[in-house]
């Protein structure tokens, strides 16, 4: 019976939610985007070209992996405990994570689930892996080195102990921190300690290098404190890593120094900072390379470096994350651009320590002021091998605040995530302070690709799942403002077919003419055309529509031109932007823009928090109309007002909501389009826009009415059908065929909602009894009606008919999103629901659903056609010269042993041979094969595997051998190998006199 008495105080002849029962009202998780929480780890693969993320387990999500590749690809790999990631490794078709748990985890990209997790005996504290090996070695706490075959899912034999422990034996605790890899030589392991680095060499089972760092008193080292330079001391070392070509080795230490040795006999070629050279020299032999190097001040510590090069792997640089004094202004990467590599075979010592004490040039490449990079992924061209530092085209750097910025390299321009970088990671480049939707037409949106400069692209791989295509849709056109003024665009969709997956971007810095207090508080898009209105904190209204720019290309100097109250901004486009939203023009108000509403037939209207209210006809453009809330008054009669002392507010007053509409104001028989202005202290007020004589409109302000609490939802709506009563373009142009529009205004308030005619109060209303609303909107369920949907302070989403406002269903979902921002939700007219769940992180929500978690990705990542490069190996020079060569292969059979069985990709090349076999039997008419061939074909599984096996050991000289007797034969072999090359270099050098003398 309520609902009926309400129907008919508001004149809504019949129910618009008739179809709807609280069985359709059930949450689907559609999809989530952003990242969940603090990125931890980082790593990349340029072979399949794919983008791997680690987050930390904090209050808003516990750790997981994100796969990215080119435009949606995506997936999430959680973690088998609760745990953080700490580093990420991509090897072939796997992935390696290490979690703050010590669980080492092995994934495989083909099937995208986890093949095996591992937890080593004591604490992980460094990582291995190479693209041309089987197997991970896994860096203990105690210093012992432990292998894992990655293959066979198990301990390998190899154990490595404590290298260092064992040359000194007083040595305490000393945990590995760094191995690596030499580049070309696979058979030589970099080995860091706290205390020392070690060079480690499979052929001989022995350490064959030792580096260690000590500081004479009077040597100023990397220290900031000129008390610590009388002391002898031993930094402790935080990192070590091979020149591209293996020539040096470079360690890093706890106080900010960096030296460089040689790998062949352990000497030190150059200890320096970034500030400074020559450091470990006594007395006056410092040199500093900056002018304010002699301040005092506290440096970061190193948190990264490595040692990149070019194509050429002589031509090399350094690159740097920390070692910066803390009071430094200037904030980002140092590269140390270091050229060529002196030929070291004819370099004296000299030439070799001023290459490192003098580089080509040294910069710094720029990240925001505000924080230290902590981490940073470099992105080589194509190469995996170098320890992915081999010409690099850009590096990802991750700061102390949690965000990415990717910068080019070597120049360090940086590189704008649009269409570069998975919709996700923008969330964090940089983070993202508000987000808004747009309802946008599919048409238009398909015709809204940017045409932007771009370079080369750095995600490639993956390939995307099918999805139902929803081709009479609307677009849910997401707009997010980020914190540097940048507004990037695009369609998070419906979970069906993305058809337009591109991004646009808008910078907002550049449209004010201005870097800084570019803080974006509003947004509104129009369904209809795509224009764009953006509202900043300090003011400033900008309005964006898409079209071409004159001046792409090529800079211009902006000219200040005002007309009708506007400033004209078309020249602040981007220059390397030729097609898109560029700048319009711009209006400067008084206070943060509180409410914007950009309508889908030319007009916009802003709020300020002082209280200002403007409307932009964008046909001049001009503002046609310009006041502020002082004005707005209870009225004497309807359609007359005037302002009273006796009732002006004595708190602040702001418009809080704003909507355009077509309907028939009460009392009259013809439609107009109406303003509808919600304020912050339950006021509501209806402006009418009337056409003028010459062409333009004028705004009237025709009645207001007090509401109980903020106005948060203005919904039109049409009394007869339950459609939004929008000023569309269809029906702004029905109006000059005296089309009338029955409509209803529906308002919701924190407290309460009240449905209707504007622009009195009467009609029917229902409070919140014990909670607060802190978004609404009007949702509809294909045919079967309209409904009211909110969310509330208790977690909790409600539906409510209409026009009875009687409550249909509730469910919570204080669960999945954070109740803190409900006030920041977003609720599209088809019921999706878009909310934060942390910082940088959104999912989006469909309420008529099946309670399904419908989020995970079945998107492709292996590439079985992409093949890895083989590995970089030793020069002719090096081989000539005795250095003995070992191939991947031999460290698989040293690792694993002789006893190891083939690999599952050699069984897999096995199966496809044996495949081709039976079927050039069938349809071959040849004569049989010889006995030999005959026999290894129709010999069985088991006795290939030991064939093959008998055949490689054989080949490695290791036949009968036993794993502890490895060490004993490599050492024979490597004199073998001596012997024949020494006699090899005799005979060359015999054969050139002889030729010389003409023998």
């Amino acid at each position: 019976m309520a609902h009926l008495l309400r129907g008919k105080q508001v004149g809504i002849q019949r129910e618009l939610s008739a179809g709807l029962n609280p069985q359709l009202f059930a949450i689907d998780e559609v999809a989530r985007y952003g990242i969940n929480s603090q990125i931890s780890a980082l790593a990349y693969d340029p072979v399949q070209s794919l983008l791997a993320v680690g987050t930390n387990d904090t209050q808003y999500g516990s750790g997981q992996i994100y796969i990215f590749g080119q435009n949606r690809v995506s997936l999430v790999l959680p973690l088998p405990r609760k745990a953080s990631v700490r580093d990420l490794q991509l090897v072939g078709d796997k992935l390696v994570s290490v979690d703050s748990k010590n669980e080492i985890s092995i994934f495989s990209l083909e099937t995208t689930h986890i093949l095996a997790s591992y937890t080593a005996p004591g604490g992980v504290t460094a990582l291995i892996t190479d693209p041309t090996l089987d197997f991970a070695l896994i860096g203990l706490q105690n210093g012992d080195i432990v292998t894992y075959d990655l293959d066979r899912l198990c301990l390998a034999p190899l154990r490595i102990p404590n290298l260092w422990k064992q040359q000194y034996p007083r040595s305490r605790l000393t945990p590995i921190v760094t191995l690596a890899f030499h580049p070309r030589d696979i058979g030589n392991l970099l080995i860091g300690y706290t205390e020392g680095a070690v060079i480690y060499s499979f052929k001989t089972g022995k350490p064959s290098k030792f580096f260690q760092y000590e500081l004479q008193p009077g040597a100023p080292g990397g220290d900031s404190d000129p008390a610590s330079s009388n002391l002898r001391r031993c930094p402790r070392l935080t990192q070590a890593i091979w020149h591209p070509t293996g020539t040096f080795v470079l360690t890093g230490h706890e106080d900010s120094s960096f030296v460089v040795w040689d790998s062949k006999d352990s000497r030190r070629i150059l200890a320096r900072t970034i500030q400074a050279t020559n450091v470990d020299e006594p007395g006056s032999g410092t040199r500093t390379t900056t002018s304010n190097s002699g301040t005092f001040a506290m440096k970061c510590p190193l948190f990264r470096i490595a040692w990149c090069s070019k194509e050429n792997p002589d031509d090399t640089a350094i690159l740097i994350a920390g070692g910066t004094p803390t009071t430094s202004t200037e904030k980002g990467l140092t590269f140390l651009d270091l050229g060529p590599t002196p030929v070291y075979a004819t370099s004296s010592w000299q030439i070799l320590s001023q290459h490192f004490e003098k580089p080509k040039r040294q910069h710094t490449l720029p990240t925001p002021p505000s924080a230290e990079v902590v981490n940073f992924c470099l992105i080589p061209r194509k190469s995996p091998h170098y320890a992915g530092a081999n010409d690099p085209i850009a590096v990802i750097a991750l700061l102390t605040s949690g965000e990415m910025v990717t910068l080019s390299l070597p120049s360090g321009h940086p590189i704008s995530p649009t269409n570069q970088l998975h919709p996700s990671l923008s969330y964090v480049h940089p983070f993202i302070n508000r987000v808004e939707l747009a309802y946008v037409e599919r048409t238009r949106w398909l015709g809204m690709m940017e045409n932007r400069s771009k370079g080369p692209s750095i995600l490639k791989g993956g390939a995307e799942a099918r999805h139902p295509l929803m081709r009479f849709a609307n677009r849910n056109i997401l707009n997010a403002a980020h914190a540097d003024g940048t507004i990037r665009i695009w369609d998070v969709g419906h979970g069906d077919e993305i058809e337009n997956s591109k991004m646009l971007q808008i910078d907002m810095a550049r449209a004010v003419g201005r870097s800084n207090e570019v803080d974006v508080s509003r947004t509104s898009m129009a369904n209809a055309t795509g224009e764009l209105a953006v509202g900043l904190r300090t003011g400033e209204v900008a309005i964006f529509r898409w079209s071409h720019n004159p001046n792409f290309g090529r800079e211009v100097t902006h000219v200040e031109a005002q007309a009708f109250g506007l400033e004209s901004i078309k020249d602040r486009a981007e220059p390397g932007v030729k097609e898109g939203l560029l700048p319009l023009t711009m209006f400067v108000g008084r206070g943060e823009v509180t409410a914007l509403k950009m309508s889908d037939v030319g007009f916009a209207a802003a709020g300020f928090q002082q209280g200002g209210l403007v409307v932009i006809d964008l046909r001049g453009p001009a503002v046609i109309y310009e006041a502020g809330l002082d004005e707005l008054a209870s009225p004497n009669k309807r359609g007359s007002f005037r302002r009273s002392n006796s009732q002006a507010h004595d708190k602040a007053e702001w418009p809080t909501s704003i909507e355009f509409g077509v309907m028939s104001l009460e009392g009259e028989d013809y439609s107009s389009i109406l303003l509808f202005i919600g304020t912050n202290l339950g006021r509501l007020a209806t402006f009418k826009l009337l056409p003028e004589s010459h062409g333009g409109y004028s705004v009237r302000l025709v009645g207001s009415t007090a509401m109980d609490g903020r106005v948060i939802r203005i919904a039109p709506l049409d009394a007869e059908s339950g459609e939004a009563a929008e000023a569309s373009q269809t029906a702004v142009a029905g109006l000059r065929d005296g089309l009338r529009v029955n409509g209803v205004l529906l308002v919701v308030t924190v407290s309460g909602v009240r449905l209707f005619r504007p622009p009195a109060a009467r009609g029917a209303s229902k409070t919140w009894d014990d909670v607060f609303c802190d978004t609404a909107a009007v949702v509809r369920y294909q045919a079967a009606g309209y409904a009211l949907l909110g969310l509330f302070g208790d977690g909790s989403a409600r539906i409510f008919s209409i026009p009875a406002l009687k409550q249909i269903a509730t469910t919570k979902v204080g669960h999945i999103l954070d109740v803190r921002r409900f006030a920041e939700a977003v609720i599209t007219p088809t019921g999706d629901v878009i909310g934060w769940t942390g910082p940088s992180e959104v999912v989006m929500l469909n309420v008529w659903g099946t309670g399904s978690d419908l989020t995970r990705s079945l998107d492709k990542l292996l590439n079985l056609e992409a093949f890895i490069p083989p590995r970089p190996t030793i020069s002719n020079v090096q081989w000539m010269t005795g250095t003995l060569h070992v191939t991947p292969a031999d460290v698989d059979a040293l690792i694993g042993g002789p006893n190891r069985p083939p690999s599952k990709l050699m069984l897999e090349q096995r199966r496809a041979q044996e495949e081709q076999l039976r079927a050039e039997k069938r349809s071959a008419a040849a004569g049989p094969s010889s006995s030999n061939a005959s026999g290894k074909e129709d010999e069985g599984y088991w006795a290939y595997m030991q064939r093959q096996v008998q055949e490689r050991t054989q080949s490695l000289n290791i036949m009968g051998d036993s794993m502890d007797k490895v060490e004993e034969n490599s050492s024979s072999w490597a004199d073998d190998v001596n012997k024949y090359v020494s006699k090899q270099k005799k005979k060359a050098v015999m054969g050139f006199v002889g030729s010389k003398l003409g023998f």
